[in-house]
């Protein structure tokens, strides 16, 4: 647990306080928004549209939103979260540090949101609505959901909705097959159990009591190495109803580090393997997300949507 004492957050406050405007300041806002998961899920929807065949414009059109709602879900949760950042010494955080100013983040979350409804809307009534439901989630979570046994629920809403967002943008507004939509959520909740491992110890000492808090740091990895494990046989086994010897060469690689997960001694789940681990699992299903899209468009075989 960080410091909480004169030393920690009184001189981070104080900071923040005292930290004038300046080119820094953009900087600052960018990092408050949280810009690793906004990058990967912006990336992640640029291929699945591609995967998916839409075309540039639509492409572009449809990434746009995603990155509107991406960044006002980042701001929003950074400028939410300010007072247990500066209580937990939080130095990586922008806003505990005065790089940015709270009233500058909760100005841009709010624009941010603004901007994505008619980009979201551009694509489709459905498309749009359905994206905006995505968004919906993530702000739930920031602002309720998170401390509560249900704070997995807008991760698997938001990521199993995503493809359909995509799809809606179609011509025909044909809906993902549900194999797919399944997958993305369960890879969506496990990224939930995974990206607290870093902040655990933080979120327990500042009453945040999500699920992966209430089932403790074993649970957590367990929990998301299975959620794994089940995505990567949904998508391994979803476009053709089999699954090949290079994806039970996946799904043996995935179960190796379930068990290892659950076996591993104490001393090695506290450290980063755990983490770095999740997200290279996240990362390969995230993967065969895409492969398993764009095999049907590319290949011409069945299951796609």
């Amino acid at each position: 647990m960080r410091p909480t004492t004169d030393e920690g957050p009184r001189p981070l406050a104080a900071a923040a306080a005292t930290r004038s405007a300046g080119p820094g300041a953009v900087v600052g806002l960018l990092k408050a928004s949280h810009p690793a998961p906004t990058a990967t899920v912006t990336v992640l929807a640029g291929l699945l549209a591609a995967a998916f065949g839409l075309g540039p414009a639509s492409a572009a059109g449809a990434v746009a939103a995603v990155v509107a709602g991406q960044l006002s879900i980042g701001w929003c949760n950074d400028r939410l979260d300010l007072r247990r950042d500066r209580a937990a010494g939080r130095r990586d955080k922008p806003l505990a540090t005065g790089a940015a100013r709270p009233g500058t983040v909760g100005t841009a979350a709010c624009v941010a949101l603004l901007v994505c409804v008619p980009l979201s809307l551009a694509c489709g009534l459905g498309a749009g609505v359905v994206h905006l439901c995505c968004v919906a989630a993530g702000w739930a979570y920031n602002l309720w959901l998170k401390r509560t046994v249900l704070s997995w629920l807008p991760y698997a809403l938001a990521f199993g909705l995503l493809p359909a967002f995509l799809t809606l943008t179609l011509p025909g507004r044909p809906w993902p097959p549900p194999w797919l939509t399944v997958a993305a959520a369960l890879l969506g909740t496990g990224a939930h159990f995974a990206n607290v491992l870093p902040d655990l110890d933080d979120d327990l000492a500042a009453g945040v009591r999500g699920l992966p808090q209430r089932v403790g740091r074993r649970g957590s990895v367990v929990s998301a190495a299975v959620l794994a494990l089940a995505a990567c046989v949904l998508l391994t086994a979803g476009p053709t109803g089999r699954v090949s010897p290079a994806g039970a060469g996946l799904i043996g690689v995935t179960l190796a580090v379930c068990l290892t997960a659950s076996a591993g001694p104490p001393a090695l789940l506290r450290g980063r393997v755990p983490f770095l681990a999740l997200l290279a699992l996240s990362a390969l299903d995230a993967t065969l997300l895409v492969l398993a899209v764009a095999a049907p468009v590319t290949g011409g075989g069945g299951g796609g949507p």
